[in-house]
């Protein structure tokens, strides 16, 4: 299969069409590339899949248009999910609520819920509206695989898998959405995301975050190992630790690069690194990038914390995944 890259209306037009004979096809949206198929397609669904090498037991989030087509997604639309819809979408959160019987189980996992995404990316809300129909998709990676930020990174992996990747240009937040799972008695965070737990407080009041074992997971990103690097990754806790882990990478013959914000970067004495930014937000919208371009050049990866709380949080939930869990 030849995979096309296109722009523009011809891209939109394209895409739709594919989308309508039962195909995938990767769009931009804010968060991260998209490889969606038509929700209502249980056959088509499956081939997103089969793209990845994604486990059949990890559910999609469906991403529509407008507010009109979640109603017949869903069983119903509880007050609480009404009220956090009205605030933060358009935008990077998905929605978690009991499923209507015309989503296929492939879509769900198998599952009584689904997630519900309105992205704000212009080219995926007009990608979306001309299929006419709502889009399942997930990020547009080998599964496992760092996500995409640009259509080049969905090129990388989805080379001759797909027939087509809509460039969008590069995306804005940088991160997948937050999910809230509102199918249950207490709003509950399942991953978080640029719309934080505080953000969530001055609508919702009480929400908790999930913590614990998955069983099951009734979300994208909860169950399995995800976003990691081609080669081995640590998160440096300081400065220090993460000098000291690439000195020692280096004496062991691997080719070290260290991932870290402009002030980290600063103190690194000539080391070579890549500066993902100063802020909250360029932190978040340059990880992935950053992350693609150093497993590109360097045998080990060495990550800075950027912390615990708010949209570095959700920045953390990625980036110690990505390393496996491991520190120094």
């Amino acid at each position: 299969m030849h995979t096309l890259i296109l722009k523009g209306e011809d891209a939109l037009k394209t895409g739709a069409g594919l989308i309508a004979a039962g195909e995938v096809v990767a769009f931009p949206t804010e968060t991260v590339y998209g490889l969606g198929a038509d929700a209502f397609n249980g056959e088509a669904v499956k081939k997103i899949f089969a793209a990845k090498g994604r486990p059949s037991d990890n559910p999609l989030i469906v991403h529509v248009a407008d507010a009109e087509s979640v109603k017949a997604l869903v069983d119903g639309i509880p007050f609480g999910a009404r009220l956090v819809m009205d605030k933060f979408m358009p935008g990077p959160l998905t929605v978690i609520m009991k499923k209507s019987d015309k989503v296929p189980e492939s879509v769900t996992a198998g599952l009584d819920t689904v997630g519900i995404r309105m992205p704000s990316h212009p080219v995926a809300r007009a990608f979306i509206k001309a299929c006419g129909t709502p889009i399942a998709a997930p990020s547009a990676n080998r599964s496992t695989h760092i996500s995409p930020t640009s259509a080049e990174h969905v090129f990388e992996d989805m080379d001759g898998r797909i027939p087509l990747i809509i460039d969008g240009g590069d995306c804005e937040v940088g991160i997948e959405s937050t999910i809230i799972d509102m199918s249950t008695d207490v709003p509950t965070i399942l991953r978080p995301g640029a719309i934080t737990a505080e953000m969530f407080a001055g609508v919702l009041g009480a929400v908790k975050t999930f913590s614990g074992k998955v069983v099951v997971a009734k979300a994208p990103g909860m169950k399995y190992k995800h976003y990691a690097p081609s080669c081995d990754t640590a998160v440096a806790l300081t400065v220090e630790s993460a000098k000291k882990a690439y000195d020692e990478a280096e004496r062991n013959g691997l080719s070290p690069v260290i991932v870290a914000s402009s002030g980290f970067c600063n103190k690194l004495d000539g080391r070579t690194h890549i500066d993902v930014g100063a802020s909250d937000a360029d932190i978040c919208r340059n990880i992935y990038a950053a992350l693609h371009r150093a497993e590109k050049i360097a045998g080990f990866i060495i990550c800075e914390h950027f912390g615990d709380k708010g949209v570095c949080g959700s920045v953390m939930n990625r980036v110690m995944k990505s390393a496996g869990g491991k520190t120094v």
